[in-house]
């Protein structure tokens, strides 16, 4: 990839004045991944002549596609034997001078060290903490490691390294001509005008069903916002989500643009989320592209702590009921799924009414 990089007027950091390539692992959720775009930035503008490589899971390189952090990017799947010798051969093969850890496993760290890497940052944390050749301790509480917004805890690692990180740093994601021409096409056989005013669903996530709103509270929550509002609704659907999308539509008398059949990828995602003018979402890697992206969402959250994603709301209404279980992070709920089937439709339409109405 070739862009145009602007000269930054403070010199170099002397400790890594000679780096001229870099690996930069990237976190392993897409919402993460989106969450670390800041992070992402201030390493391309402190490395501007460098060779930067994005190692990133296979599935969610189109998160990061068409940016202008990266010259390279490097598939790393590294959960299963052969996929962990394979990626420790590919670092290898690019020689990078310095890597830069986003997750924090033992696993990636040894991709980087055994891949011939001899200076290796991150955060301090589990076993690679006694072997790292620099970053940032976590913030500790009472309750053990304090819960701080992503975009925040990922800058932490380029603060410890001497990057300048901009004021009020916000999420930012990059679409094509050709990906922008897709989503057009894409739009254009669903019968999507540009009048239209569309609001987006995502009903699923990868996570796991404890971040599911109940497809029934989806399908009245549909009724509302057409009968009411007089929108048009697309139900954006990953791989495995086809069942609960499919039960959306047909619990529902209204109107909705089921994407079952055509299941979109993380890059197609990318134009039709920015097209909306609003999305609802659980908790997940969409309400992230939201962001990214500047357009209204409201959030439907339950056993994940709130802490982690409390940055760049501008825009955003979060639905979540305070109950004695949660947050529990399970990726399946062991009771009742009271956080999540507390939240209730009307209520979750006053917010999209209001969000429409600040921003169409």
């Amino acid at each position: 990839m070739n862009h145009s990089r602007k000269k930054l007027e403070n010199p170099v950091d002397e400790r890594l004045k000679s780096v001229k390539r870099v690996l930069v692992r990237c976190p392993n959720w897409v919402g993460d991944i989106v969450m670390a775009t800041p992070l992402f930035r201030c390493i391309r503008d402190h490395f501007q002549d460098a060779r930067i490589y994005a190692g990133i899971r296979r599935y969610a390189r189109g998160v990061i596609e068409d940016s202008p952090w990266f010259d390279q990017i490097v598939p790393c799947d590294d959960r299963t034997l052969p996929g962990f010798v394979r990626t420790v051969r590919e670092t290898r093969a690019l020689k990078p001078d310095l890597a830069i850890l986003l997750p924090n496993s033992t696993r990636c760290f040894l991709t980087a060290r055994l891949g011939g890497i001899k200076r290796i940052y991150g955060y301090k944390r589990n076993l690679q903490r006694f072997f790292m050749t620099g970053g940032p301790e976590p913030v500790r509480d009472y309750h053990g490691f304090k819960p701080v917004p992503m975009v925040d805890y990922y800058l932490e690692i380029g603060r410890d390294l001497g990057f300048h990180v901009p004021p009020n740093p916000r999420p930012r994601l990059f679409i094509s001509s050709r990906l922008r021409a897709e989503g057009e096409n894409i739009l254009k056989r669903y019968g999507i005008s540009e009048k239209d005013t569309l609001v987006g669903l995502n009903p699923g996530a990868g996570f796991g069903s404890s971040k599911c709103w109940p497809p029934e509270y989806f399908a009245r929550l549909a009724e509302l916002i057409e009968t009411r509002l007089h929108c048009r609704l697309i139900l954006f659907v990953g791989p495995g989500e086809e069942r609960i999308a499919d039960d959306i539509a047909a619990r529902s008398r209204s109107k909705i643009i089921n994407t079952a059949r055509n299941i979109l990828d993380l890059s197609q995602l990318k134009p039709l989320i920015k097209r909306c003018n609003l999305l609802v979402t659980n908790d997940t890697g969409p309400r992230h592209y939201a962001v990214a992206f500047d357009v209204p969402v409201v959030v439907l959250m339950g056993p994940t702590n709130p802490a982690y994603t409390s940055a760049n709301l501008e825009r955003s209404i979060v639905f979540r009921e305070d109950v004695d279980c949660s947050p529990c992070h399970r990726k399946v709920c062991p009771t009742d799924h009271r956080c999540m089937t507390r939240i209730l439709p009307e209520k979750v339409f006053e917010g999209v009414e209001k969000l429409l109405a600040n921003s169409v």
